[in-house]
């Protein structure tokens, strides 16, 4: 597939957290995968220092063991009153109905997880965040964080749908082992299925009215 016919607005405000409509049965190619970890490195590095790493994993027993391991820290995750998606509740029944259909679809990646023809792990390779300053923290996962988004748009850009979730960090260092990844000196950010889409037709989400979010000149 080439890149979808999308505006940039398109592009940013439809590049949604892709669950239920992930294709598990058709294979993403290695050199598609290439040339969005291309465009990624073109986000913006600190002291331009390339220190995002991205582990891609299309090996069917890894994939299985890091789903085996997303699902259970799923499970955790699902007795998290206020925090698991489904147990927030909204204002309005309109907002209610999108939060269900939030929870139930996560729901489903976390059953799922391990079926996407390719995992995704975002990484730091500036070490361990744990118990560092505030400001090195924010410096060391800068360098990672806008890296994976573009890598996400990219993928959208040619009909891949990913989902961002940190649920699994609940048990990094068993997917750290699965795939042999110096857990002392490397930390992860972000994990994500990847796959085609079922239908490219995403549209914007509801979201409230900008100035709810906006403090203007302080908090």
């Amino acid at each position: 597939m080439g890149q979808l016919d999308l505006t940039n607005e398109q592009l940013l405000t439809t590049t949604r957290a892709v669950r239920k409509r992930l294709d598990f049965d058709r294979p993403v190619d290695d050199d598609l995968i290439r040339e969005c970890v291309r465009v990624a490195m073109q986000s913006p590095s600190g002291s331009n220092a390339m220190t995002m790493q991205f582990v891609v994993v299309t090996d069917a027993e890894k994939r299985a063991a890091v789903g085996e391991v997303y699902r259970q820290c799923y499970e955790m995750y699902k007795g998290m009153d206020g925090v698991y998606a489904g147990s927030i509740k909204k204002e309005t029944a309109e907002e209610q109905a999108q939060q269900d259909r939030v929870a139930t679809s996560a729901d489903y990646l976390g059953e799922h997880m391990g079926k996407a023809p390719a995992l995704i792990l975002a990484c730091s390779s500036a070490g361990r965040v744990d118990g560092v300053p505030g400001m090195m923290a924010a410096s060391m996962m800068a360098n990672v964080l806008p890296a994976m988004w573009s890598f996400m748009l990219a993928a959208r850009s040619h009909g891949l749908g990913t989902a961002w979730t940190t649920v699994h960090m609940m048990m990094e260092q068993q997917v750290a082992e699965i795939l042999d990844i110096p857990f002392d000196e490397v930390q992860q950010a972000c994990l994500s299925p990847l796959a085609y889409t079922i239908g490219t037709d995403f549209k914007p989400a509801m979201r409230p009215d900008p100035e709810s979010i906006i403090h203007w000149n302080g908090w």
